[in-house]
């Protein structure tokens, strides 16, 4: 029964999150509280280690939160899930994209549809702001924000930041460089 749930939930994030892995951030926050299956501060573990792993990272994310539910063959399902339905849209909107292209209703629905991809992205980046420099995870439970605020984290942030604005290196270097800082460090 578990992976036929993992199946359906993943399906449904694969054919609403429209705009990108990070657009499966909201859907995966419902997840989180809907089914338990993990903490919501679990999400910014499912994008660090998606975004340092090749391959898209809803994919990966789906890949990894089945794993965790449901082994091996969780993972397999939750993957399958989550890309089935862009097998199939992409099919057939291939099939007749040039016969609709200059359409006015299919234009409006893409024009439409850009605000709402940059909201979702938006409150995905939101989200993982919150969990990465906050020690809380609901905005509701903010009393202070010098008491939540991980200052050592906006620090590190700041200065990764800035260096890879200035020295411009491959991401590889970055990625390896604030896992070692991780580990020295502790956050």
């Amino acid at each position: 029964m578990i992976y036929l749930q993992l199946f359906w939930e993943f399906f449904q994030i694969g054919l609403f999150a429209v705009g990108g892995g990070m657009a499966t951030i909201p859907f995966l926050e419902h997840l989180s509280e809907t089914s338990g299956w993990y903490p919501l501060s679990f999400i910014t573990d499912m994008i660090a280690i998606s975004e340092s792993t090749p391959g898209p990272i809803g994919i990966n994310m789906a890949t990894y939160v089945g794993y965790n539910v449901g082994g091996m063959p969780g993972g397999v399902i939750a993957t399958m899930g989550v890309v089935l339905p862009s097998i199939v849209i992409v099919t057939i909107v291939s099939r007749y994209l040039e016969k609709f292209s200059g359409n006015r209703l299919v234009d409006n629905a893409f024009y439409g549809l850009r605000p709402a991809v940059t909201g979702l992205i938006l409150v995905a980046g939101l989200t993982v702001v919150q969990t990465s420099f906050f020690h809380v995870y609901a905005w509701s439970d903010f009393a202070r924000l010098t008491e939540v605020l991980d200052w050592r984290k906006l620090v590190f942030f700041v200065i990764m930041f800035f260096g890879i604005r200035k020295f411009n290196k491959h991401p590889i270097f970055y990625i390896a460089v604030a896992a070692v800082i991780g580990i020295v460090f502790q956050f």
